[in-house]
Parts: C-alpha cells; sequence; structure tokens
C-alpha cells in the first residue's frame, strides 16, 4: 500500500488523540474529552495504521499537522526553533566552522559561541523533538504489536529504522539519555536512563534486526535496507566517541552493503542539482541520494528544514529570485572564512556569493560579514523557478547521501586502518567530481577536510569535529570559536562542549536523569 507521506493534514485525528509529555513519559493516547477519537476506535484497518507511520514521516518536515501557522506538536516551544531538521541544523552546524549566525533570537549566538547552558532554548528544542519522534514511533510498533501481515510488519519496520535514526542523534548529542521503546508502559514512571555505550549496543543490535525487515528498495521518501545501513555505518563511524573503542571494521561492512544496494553517484552537472526544486529525482537505489525529507511549498509548509537554511543564506546582495524563492530572505547564516579557505579555485563545491560579502567576520550581526553559501536552492533542475513559488522551498533535505559512504570507507581505510578496501579510490571519485586533483595518500587531515568541502551544510560536521577531536580543542581554531560576540580572539573551550547537556527541565522533573559532566 502506498504511503502518501506528502500531505501533512492526513493524520488530524492521530495527531488530536496524542498529546506529548515532555520526556518524563511516552505518548498519552488517552484524551481528557470522551467525545474525542482514540485509537482503539480509529486504528481499524491497515489504511488507518498507513496514516499513523505518515505522522512518523512527517513530524521530521512539520512542527504542526496544520501547517506552518498552526499549533506545534510539542507546547513551550517556539514552533519554528522546534521543527526537527531546523533544530538539527542548529546544533549540528552552527558550533563549528561551516556556519555563522546573524540574528539575535535568544541564545542562538552561544550555539557558535561554544557556550550554551542546560536550559538553552535551542538545546531543548532538539531534545525534545528527538522524545517526540521517538515516542511517535514506539505508539506505532506498540499498536502493530505482532501482528502477522506483511505490511503491517513492515509498517512495524519502518517506525523502527525512524526510531533509530532519532536515537542515532540523541546518542550523538546527548549521550546518556532517557530510554523509551514499544514495551515502554504508557503513563507509567520515569523513564530510566540508559548510558552512552549501552544504547550504542541496543542501537547496533536493534538497526541489524531492523535491516532484515526492509526492503532493498522503497518507494521514495520511505525507510529500506540503505536507510537502515546507513545509520549503522554512521554508529560505529563514531565508535570510539560513543564507546570508547572504535570500529572502523564494522563502519566499512555497512559501507560496502550500500554500495552493494546499487547507488550511485552523481555526475558532476548534476552535483548541485542534488540541493534543489526537484532533488527527488536523485532519490532511491541507482542515484546518490539514500534518505530524504519530503518538502513541498504546499503541503509541508514549516519554517524549518530547507526553509530555514534557503531563506536564511538570502540576504545583502543576493536575488531572492535567484535562489528559485517567491519573497525576500532572511539574511542569517554565512559561513567562516577558515571554511572558505578549504576550497580550491577549481572546487565547484565553493557555492560562495562575494558581491558586497566580506571574507572576514568583523560583525556577527551584519549578514555582509562573511561569504554567503548557496549550496542550497529552490531551483528545479533545468534552472527554472517554479511558477508559484513562495518562500517554502520543494528542495528535500538530503539526510543521507552515497558520498558520505564513500567518504566514511576513505576514513576506514587511512584513519581506521581496514584493509581489503579501495576507501582512496572512492575518496578521489568525489574529488575528481569536484573538479579537484585526486590525492594518491590522503593523510587523515584530508580526510576530514574532504568530509567539509563535501557534506557541508548537511548536519554532520558537528559529530565530524567531535570525531577528530576538533571542535573543542586549540588544534584547530576558526572565526568567533568560544565567543558570541565580536570582543576576544577565538579560542579552545570545555571539553564538555563535545556533548550538550540533557534539557535543564527534564532533569528536574525526572530523578533518574543524571545531567552531562560540565552542565
Amino acid at each position: 500500500m502506498k504511503l502518501n507521506i506528502k500531505k501533512y493534514g492526513l493524520v488530524p485525528v492521530m495527531a488530536a488523540a496524542m498529546s506529548f509529555t515532555a520526556c518524563t513519559g511516552d505518548l498519552d493516547v488517552t484524551p481528557i474529552d470522551p467525545n474525542l477519537d482514540t485509537p482503539d476506535n480509529v486504528l481499524t484497518s491497515t489504511a488507518a495504521y498507513n496514516q499513523l507511520l505518515a505522522k512518523c514521516y512527517v513530524a521530521l518536515a512539520v512542527s504542526s499537522p496544520d501547517g506552518s501557522g498552526g499549533g506545534p506538536d510539542i507546547s513551550g516551544i517556539d514552533g519554528g526553533f522546534g521543527q526537527y531538521l531546523r533544530a538539527l541544523f542548529n546544533l549540528q552546524e552552527l558550533p563549528t566552522d561551516e556556519v555563522v549566525m546573524g540574528w539575535n533570537d535568544q541564545t542562538i549566538k552561544d550555539l557558535h559561541g561554544l557556550q550554551w547552558t542546560s536550559a538553552d532554548v535551542f538545546v531543548s528544542a532538539m531534545y525534545s523533538r528527538l522524545f517526540y519522534q521517538i515516542s511517535l514511533c514506539n505508539e506505532v510498533m506498540r499498536r502493530i504489536g505482532d501482528s502477522s501481515d506483511a505490511t503491517m510488519k513492515q509498517y512495524k519496520a519502518e517506525a523502527r529504522c525512524l526510531r533509530g535514526l532519532s536515537y542515532l542523534h540523541a546518542i550523538d548529542m546527548f549521550g546518556n539519555v532517557p530510554f523509551l521503546d514499544e514495551n515502554t508502559e504508557v503513563g507509567g514512571a520515569n523513564p530510566q536512563q540508559i548510558s552512552r555505550t549501552d544504547l550504542f549496543n541496543w542501537l547496533a543490535k536493534d538497526m541489524e534486526e531492523c535491516a532484515e525487515q526492509l526492503p532493498a528498495q522503497s518507494e521514495k521518501y520511505r525507510c529500506d535496507k540503505g536507510t537502515a545501513y546507513m545509520i549503522l555505518a554512521k554508529l560505529y563511524l563514531n565508535a570510539g566517541v560513543y564507546t570508547g573503542t572504535p570500529d572502523y571494521a564494522k563502519c566499512a561492512e555497512y559501507c560496502q552493503k550500500i554500495i552493494g544496494l546499487g547507488y550511485k553517484l552523481e555526475s558532476q552537472s548534476d552535483y548541485f542539482k542534488m540541493f534543489g526544486a526537484d532533488n527527488d529525482q536523485y532519490l532511491g537505489v541507482g542515484h546518490e541520494i539514500i534518505f530524504s525529507v519530503y518538502q513541498d511549498h504546499i503541503n509541508t509548509q514549516a519554517y524549518g528544514g530547507t526553509c530555514y537554511i534557503v531563506n536564511a543564506e538570502c540576504g545583502g546582495n543576493m536575488s531572492y529570485e535567484s535562489l528559485g524563492l517567491g519573497g525576500n530572505g532572511w539574511g542569517g547564516i554565512r559561513l567562516t572564512p577558515e571554511f572558505v579557505d578549504k576550497f580550491s579555485g577549481t572546487d565547484i563545491r565553493g557555492a560562495f556569493f562575494t558581491d558586497g560579502q566580506e571574507k572576514e567576520i568583523l560583525d556577527l550581526g551584519d549578514f555582509q560579514s562573511g561569504y554567503a553559501f548557496t549550496k542550497f536552492t529552490n531551483l528545479k533542475a533545468d534552472g527554472s523557478v517554479l511558477a508559484d513559488a513562495n518562500s517554502f522551498p520543494d528542495t528535500d533535505f538530503p539526510v543521507f547521501r552515497l558520498a558520505d559512504v564513500y567518504l566514511m570507507l576513505a576514513e576506514c581505510q587511512v584513519v581506521g586502518g581496514v584493509s581489503g578496501i579501495d576507501g582512496i579510490g572512492l575518496f578521489n571519485q568525489i574529488r575528481t567530481r569536484a573538479g579537484v586533483s585526486p590525492i594518491a595518500n590522503p593523510s587523515k587531515q584530508d580526510i576530514i577536510d574532504e568530509r567539509g568541502r563535501e557534506l557541508a551544510w548537511e548536519c554532520h560536521r558537528r559529530s565530524d569535529l567531535v570525531r577528530f577531536d576538533l571542535l573543542t580543542t586549540g588544534d584547530y581554531i576558526w572565526a568567533h570559536k568560544g565567543m558570541n560576540s565580536n570582543v576576544g580572539t577565538p579560542h579552545a573551550v570545555d571539553s564538555k562542549y563535545n556533548l550538550y547537556p540533557l534539557a535543564s527541565s527534564d532533569v528536574m522533573s525526572n530523578p533518574n536523569l543524571k545531567q552531562n559532566a560540565g552542565y
């Protein structure tokens, strides 16, 4: 049965029937008003479960089932701040050399300054969104139970895979977190905290089992083996961070499984089309994008995802029409000069806008201080603009790409010492496509630099810098690192900032939780 995840209004009954109780419990599926529909009297057909599963996908794209003007899924958090992809971008990109932010929204500059606290609203937004998503997926699994129906089994596996994606983000950003699965009692006691190592082991086993239950190739936007294998590859890529023991061999194993599914690298001429308005044509087996989050200028209107990226990258002398937008940009995010310097003159990926922009960042609050970056646009593959373009792009967000797989294999060979793979050859395929010369014997520094160039703004940079011990140390300094103003000198910071704190509100309400060290 086709899963229609393109209409965010598919699940109003289920959305009304579910209320998220912060992170102190799982979904409460019994509404106070007895006249409202409940899951028990709504989930009476496979079609109804189809809609419930759709909510798990849609929750990655929007903050509310009612669109950009509706009330957010999570109370107490701005619908824009709390959108999953926007929160992910803020926490994975803003603290790094890839992005500076010019706005003064609450504590936003503390992210690039690497000086947030446990009460930071942007940190709390990501934390809450993760556990809302995990709880949604748990509910689908719980409701399906041990059904022997093949369609229902696949729905359950997809929900399991989406839960795995959120737990991957949770273990990466927050470490020791509350643990909820489909067996957690709804409305029961406060969840227990799971250690990072135990969560790693549980997630590895869970995704291995999940991968076996998913098809090798699904319809667009749905989880399949490639998605599950990517979660496993990323998990093992960072095993040294999560458990203290690197496991590049297992990372390489899952990378090779992904390649074996038949994904293909796109051509140089199609590179930027993967970040444009009709990039769904590059999604799926036979193409480069392995999993993406659907975006549509009518059906998934939200102030997050690629709406946030494309609008926030547009300002100064830039023309919003040149990016395919139907209205003025927001003028917020730019690049540090240190990141700009990583690109050679022939590298096509250096999509810098420099007219009226100063390379050096003298004033964080001035959009024209720092080069703009136009990797993501709302332009169609032929360069045209949608006839009814507005501020909400049609550009899907590529969560996982084959290029990342190639670069992971290169790291497995160069950094991890894994033999029997041609990671360096794949590394150079990425470079050749970008228009730069191959490197016969790439160094560890070459690996991290190439990951930055190829995967810029795709929500991997913070994790990569942590793994290479560059996020907080003095081994790599970029503009405004360790500071959120124009006063002072960029500097190394406390290593506690390699990890985000658990939301202080959750720690205070759940005595089972211990805050991360230093917060």
